[in-house]
């Protein structure tokens, strides 16, 4: 027969935990998802090789490298190393604080114009030394600027690049079908 049980306590349910400020700030830097924008075109079909660099933090190091571009360039006290250091890094700071990305003051540079300023700047501060002769006189600056310039370049080659606003070189929105691929 039926047997009568006892009624349980019901227990409220548990909230979840809070999540912790630099938890999300991680998961939000390393994410390649949807949510971290539209992905951009294939520089030249080919470029970068494999995304797997999110789009936020190599937004930092791009902030990273113009700071220390611009610092090594002042360390360096005067002439050739110093005018390098703040062209490269007040190109590099320029172009991060315009591009349509997540980490940018205002969106008008499209991230394909990024990438392929990223290249340029990167190559252009490993062979700014040689082409304009401080890499003797001012060794630490030279070898500052060459390997930002390295690890910019390897980072360009595995950067997921990904825009906020759909902007692109050929002006098409991403969203829009005929645009891309038609």
């Amino acid at each position: 027969m039926y047997q009568v049980q006892a009624p349980q306590a019901v227990l409220p349910p548990v909230p979840p935990r809070p999540e912790r400020v630099l938890s999300r700030e991680w998961r939000r830097l390393v994410d390649h998802s949807a949510a971290a924008g539209i992905l951009s075109r294939p520089l030249f079909g080919r470029l970068p090789l494999r995304p797997v660099l999110s789009q936020d933090v190599h937004s930092v190091l791009d902030y990273v490298a113009g700071a220390a571009l611009v610092g090594a360039g002042v360390a360096a006290g005067g002439g050739a190393a110093k005018a390098a250091g703040w062209a490269l890094g007040g190109g590099v700071l320029g172009v991060s604080l315009l591009t349509d990305y997540r980490l940018s003051l205002t969106k008008l540079v499209p991230i394909e114009a990024h990438e392929l300023a990223d290249y340029a700047y990167g190559l252009g501060a490993v062979l700014a030394p040689f082409v304009f002769g401080y890499a003797k006189r001012h060794p630490g600056v030279a070898a500052v600027h060459v390997l930002v310039g390295a690890v910019t370049v390897v980072a360009s080659l595995f950067t997921d690049y990904r825009c906020q606003t759909g902007m692109h070189l050929g002006g098409e929105l991403a969203t829009d079908p005929e645009g891309i691929g038609a």
